[in-house]
């Protein structure tokens, strides 16, 4: 009883729903508005392949849930699954998509037809119209004008409820697709329910037993049934097993005041647990579960009240904020006696815990969990217990998961994920067996070449991971190691592990010293041999990078910036590297690729030279100008980003937005700071976006950013107080701003070419830490 009701009050906290302080009303021109009341869930949504906007798709859902669920205008199985430019809904589908690129697994999709009963998804199909469309976070609704229906939808995490509205008909039915690649599905007429399975997924291996239940209950009797596989339908047939099957039920409709309603719920685990999940819904009327989530949004994110007279930067605020209350979602369920258990996607079992998925720590390692970690560290807590439960399940940490392994992506970033969490102050979970967990991913090669580190024999031994082994992506991976073992340093450190232990990770994370090319000032591939790989063009994206080209990937040593400048010469060549990335022209090699990929696109149309913010490797490097005595540069050129390169639109975003990372980018930064470094104590300084933010932590202290004179000229920082004292540094400590308190911004429309210019007032990098005292006496004005 006691472990039932912990695990009912965590859900409670990790909703946002057992705080004392109220929920702070959000102020436009002083007119108060609510949070939720400025998402827009159509931001991002104008993609393509070729070009991404976001890539984004309404997600209707509650925070973090395990099922969301979006109108689908894609064909099943295209990754694309609503584009707003599209002009037909094929059904409203159950999704845990994390991407286009990963696509989706465990989905199911119910579509309204009157007149005749298709069920193939282009005759099913609907045109539809914005004009006609209601998105909120919580809820949704559309006119589907070749059937004269209006549908609707609100969920819970695990169950949905529907309100479908015909007019008057004695041909109205809803077709329920399983999907292809193995389901089933049975009517149970007088039960009004219908109940099966989808197994179908896109990224795997995954055990054989994978599927998701589903069940529906309606609330009116069938007028007639039938089931159909392929192309076939069997009228008056109740179930059917196959390749792609589905079901259609009829309904006599006599006049659209009594619409359909229809109860859904779905359990990765059995056909049992989906009827106990839709249990959610209890007796609760539609409009009263649509109020709930309502709230339950407002309520979350309510914990951050930002004012400004910008209506457009508020909106971009909280739908990007929205963005990052998603992945990873809850792969867990609560059982019978009220305990989490879950199907783990690595061994095939139930067993007790959390577990979560739907998530790239390549991404979300640098800004989404550290968001987490400073606004919701209760499901970060969470969070962590399932990353255990996936290592002991699996045998190694996930670097993709979705909802198992995804064999996508380089690096080990699991380690930051891991360690942050620690540093940040997370507690009551077993941080000794996550660090067993992070020591074996850092020394062995996993299953697939996602997981664990590919190359390590090669980076633990010459200290890099070798251009010329047929080990793709070598740099990249190389420069990520090496902040992954800082990491586990930091961590190691934390846990008082033996001095020969720290002292191996504090070693490697120097590792990225020996790819820097001071012929270039760039990092550059290198071979077996200690030669470097020519011939070298530092616009050449992919090879020895992931995604990006030199440019992007040189700045990622987030462990040490000072290490760094020192192997460029100092600060005046730092900055001027730093510089050359915004002023170059938007060239490119695109050779390894045999063609322009998204990425380099992105990068192309936005004007704004080398900078790709569209994707993560180089998202911090406007922060580094903290580092070298010009934090100037910084305000300037954030300021820059948020306002060319988000907009609350459809085509708001200037790539993947990629599970809250991009998202998680413009919150942090329209606050004022930006995490640079995580599995550190530290925020580097930005300049604050709005007038006023007032945060609300889960501890109960209250932090209040004041900027009254920001405007969208006065962008830089001339003075700083923390709590009334003056404040010189160009970062911010967590434990300090979790202190609450008040931080006072003074903007002006100048730089002040005197403040945070000193070596003192930079923030941490490793190579200060183990040489302290030695650069001392160079913390002098700089300009």
């Amino acid at each position: 009883m006691k472990k039932s009701l912990s695990v009912f009050l965590g859900s409670l906290l990790s909703l946002g729903l057992f705080y004392a302080k109220p929920v702070l009303a959000q102020k436009f021109r002083g007119q108060q508005m609510e949070a939720v009341d400025l998402v827009n869930p159509l931001m991002g949504t104008e993609s393509k392949f070729e070009l991404s906007n976001g890539n984004t798709y309404p997600s209707i859902a509650r925070p973090w849930g395990m099922n969301m669920w979006t109108p689908q205008t894609g064909k099943n199985g295209d990754g694309w699954q609503y584009q707003y430019t599209a002009d037909k809904i094929r059904g409203l589908k159950q999704t845990h998509q994390p991407s286009p690129w990963m696509n989706d697994y465990g989905v199911f999709s119910i579509m309204p037809v009157t007149g005749k009963p298709v069920f193939d998804q282009d005759e099913r199909a609907s045109w539809f119209s914005h004009k006609a469309e209601i998105v909120k976070p919580y809820y949704y609704s559309v006119y589907l004008a070749d059937h004269d229906v209006t549908a609707e939808m609100t969920p819970t995490e695990r169950a949905a409820m529907f309100r479908i509205s015909f007019n008057k008909t004695d041909d109205a039915y809803i077709v329920l697709d399983a999907y292809e690649k193995g389901s089933e599905v049975q009517i149970i007429p007088e039960k009004n329910m219908i109940i099966g399975y989808s197994s179908k997924y896109a990224r795997g291996p995954l055990p054989e037993n994978f599927k998701n239940y589903f069940v529906l209950v309606f609330d009116q009797p069938f007028a007639s049934v039938a089931t159909w596989a392929g192309k076939e339908k069997k009228d008056g047939q109740l179930q059917i097993k196959g390749d792609h099957t589905g079901a259609i039920v009829g309904f006599k409709v006599k006049d659209k005041s009594k619409p359909v309603q229809v109860k859904v719920a779905s359990s990765f685990i059995s056909a049992d647990q989906a009827m106990l999940n839709l249990n959610e819904l209890g007796n609760k009327s539609f409009d009263q579960i649509k109020e709930d989530g309502r709230q339950i949004w407002n309520t979350t994110l309510g914990k951050i009240k930002v004012e400004g007279d910008d209506i457009d930067q508020l909106r971009t605020f909280y739908s990007t904020m929205y963005r990052t209350l998603f992945f990873p979602n809850k792969l867990y369920e609560i059982d019978a006696q009220g305990k989490a258990v879950h199907y783990s996607p690595y061994n095939g079992k139930t067993l007790p815990g959390y577990l979560f998925g739907g998530t790239g720590f390549w991404d979300t390692f640098r800004a989404l969990y550290p968001f987490l970690n400073f606004m919701y560290p209760s499901i970060n807590k969470e969070m962590q217990e399932g990353l255990l439960n996936a290592y002991l399940e699996g045998g190694f940490l996930p670097e993709w998961s979705s909802p198992g392994y995804a064999d996508i992506m380089v690096g080990n970033n699991s380690a930051s994920v891991v360690s942050d969490a620690y540093m940040k102050g997370l507690r009551g979970y077993d941080i000794n067996k996550l660090y067993e967990a992070l020591q074996h991913g850092a020394n062995n090669e996993g299953p697939m070449t996602a997981v664990g580190r590919k190359g390590v024999e090669y980076y633990n031994s010459l200290g890099y991971v070798p251009y010329d082994v047929k080990i793709n992506e070598n740099a990249a991976r190389t420069l990520e190691y090496a902040y992954d073992d800082f990491t586990i340093y930091q961590l190691a450190k934390a846990l008082n592990r033996p001095k020969a232990e720290i002292d191996l990770y504090a070693k490697r994370a120097q590792n990225y010293k020996n790819l820097f090319d001071p012929s270039t000032n760039l990092m550059r591939g290198k071979n077996k041999d200690g030669k470097f790989q020519a011939p070298f063009n530092p616009l050449k994206w992919g090879d020895a990078f992931t995604e990006g080209n030199s440019w992007h990937y040189s700045w990622s040593v987030f462990h040490d910036v000072q290490g760094l400048i020192d192997l460029m010469g100092g600060e005046k060549t730092f900055v001027n590297m730093l510089d050359s990335v915004f002023v170059q022209a938007p060239n490119y090699d695109d050779s390894y690729y045999g063609g322009i990929i998204h990425e380099i696109r992105e990068m192309q149309v936005a004007n704004m030279g080398q900078y790709a913010h569209g994707n993560q490797p180089i998202q911090h490097m406007p922060y580094l100008y903290n580092y070298a005595g010009q934090p100037w540069k910084t305000q300037y050129w954030v300021r820059q980003v948020m306002d060319r390169m988000y907009k609350p639109t459809p085509d708001g975003y200037c790539g993947d937005e990629d599970n809250g990372q991009t998202s998680a980018w413009y919150v942090f930064s329209a606050l004022g700071f930006y995490p640079v470094c995580p599995a550190t104590d530290e925020y580097v300084l930005g300049a604050p976006l709005f007038k006023k933010a007032t945060l609300t932590f889960e501890n109960g202290k209250t932090l209040t950013i004041d900027a009254p004179k920001n405007s969208d000229k006065n962008v830089y920082v001339n003075a700083l107080q923390l709590n009334g004292t003056d404040y010189g540094k160009n970062w911010l400590s967590h434990k300090a701003l979790h202190e609450g308190g008040n931080l006072n911004f003074d903007m002006t429309a100048k730089p002040n070419y005197n403040r945070g210019t000193t070596l003192s007032a930079a923030p941490y990098s490793m190579t200060s830490e183990l040489n302290t005292g030695v650069n001392s006496k160079k913390a002098k004005k700089k300009k």
